[in-house]
């Protein structure tokens, strides 16, 4: 039965037939990367009555959701990890994963989304130019996976100085909600992020031997810069928090001067208020009533009451 599987391509870079057309040819003598779909109902047939793989394997290789881990199983090693969602029109922090069954001899690995690193180790493969064995396919992978984050993390870095820069200049409420987004975004990156730096970790151990020493290296250096990523993550988050806290402070203070502007509008005409509505009474004996200057003379009445009150307010450090 031929089953439809993403990639497919043996270990033997530079030779012509490293591509593999289907599995029904598959020369299991021969290293060799499988990648499929794991919601592929054929992909699902093909692991669990044909692939050979212990049950829980299958299970780990087909299961909805996964956290980042490395986990040594007789033989080989069984790796779940995470890259940023870089399709269009999705959110960065939409995590994509990958599972992966890693012996000596091969790797059978299993995805839902479209994984941008999984992708040009293919385009690699094609050219004559990709991993040669296994190990090689698992250090170069993380390497990728780990720098295709990098853009995300400074991105929302620079997000966080633009916003502090704006509150210094200008502070209004689009910015909070811009500051609510870059923290559900740091909060759902970091989410992941600690995991797989675990796992990273896990595949450094002595339990695993199926790396060699130049391999281990550039697994630890692909590890400390991930460590590295997860540090400015938590200083980004950091600054956005004292950046909210100071953008709340900020748009208190101006809503409390605005208070204050309409409480001082409001104590200058509470008398000159209660003044106008007892005489504007329709009673009789409302004094000044039959004289022609009342009118100007009870406006300046309520032109010294005010300038009274500014005096006070000024002399009590009002405003």
């Amino acid at each position: 039965m031929q089953t439809e599987f993403i990639f497919g391509y043996y270990f033997n870079i530079g030779e012509p037939d490293n591509k593999i057309l289907s599995l029904d040819s598959l020369d299991t003598d021969k290293q060799h990367w499988l990648h499929f779909d794991y919601t592929s109902d054929s992909a699902k047939q093909w692991l669990n009555e044909q692939s050979q793989l212990p049950e829980v394997v299958v299970s780990a290789l087909l299961n909805e959701e996964t956290r980042p881990r490395a986990t040594v199983l007789m033989d080989g090693v069984l790796i779940s990890l995470r890259g940023v969602n870089l399709s269009p029109n999705s959110n960065p922090e939409d995590m994509v994963s990958i599972r992966l069954w890693f012996t000596k001899d091969k790797i059978i690995s299993t995805r839902r989304r479209l994984l941008l690193s999984t992708k040009d180790i293919a385009v690699d493969f094609d050219k004559g130019i990709g991993p040669q064995t296994p190990s090689a396919f698992i250090t170069l992978l993380a390497d990728r996976l780990i720098s295709r984050m990098s853009h995300t993390i400074y991105e929302i870095e620079d997000k966080v100085s633009d916003i502090e820069e704006n509150i210094l200049v200008s502070s209004s409420y689009t910015l909070r909600s811009e500051l609510s987004d870059i923290r559900r975004q740091i909060i759902s990156l970091r989410r992941y992020l600690s995991p797989q730096r675990e796992a990273m970790t896990q595949l450094l151990s002595d339990k695993i031997s199926l790396f060699s020493v130049e391999e281990k290296i550039q697994l630890r250096e692909t590890a400390d810069h991930l460590t590295r990523l997860i540090e400015d993550l938590d200083s980004a988050k950091d600054r956005a928090i004292v950046s909210q806290e100071e953008l709340n402070n900020t748009l208190a203070e101006q809503m409390n001067n605005r208070m204050f502007v309409l409480s001082i509008v409001a104590a200058l005409f509470l008398p000159l208020g209660f003044l106008t509505g007892l005489l504007g009474i329709n009673v009789g004996g409302i004094p000044g009533a039959e004289n022609s200057y009342a009118f100007a003379i009870f406006v300046g009445i309520l032109i010294v009451i005010v300038a009274f009150q500014v005096w006070l307010f000024k002399k009590k450090k009002w405003f």
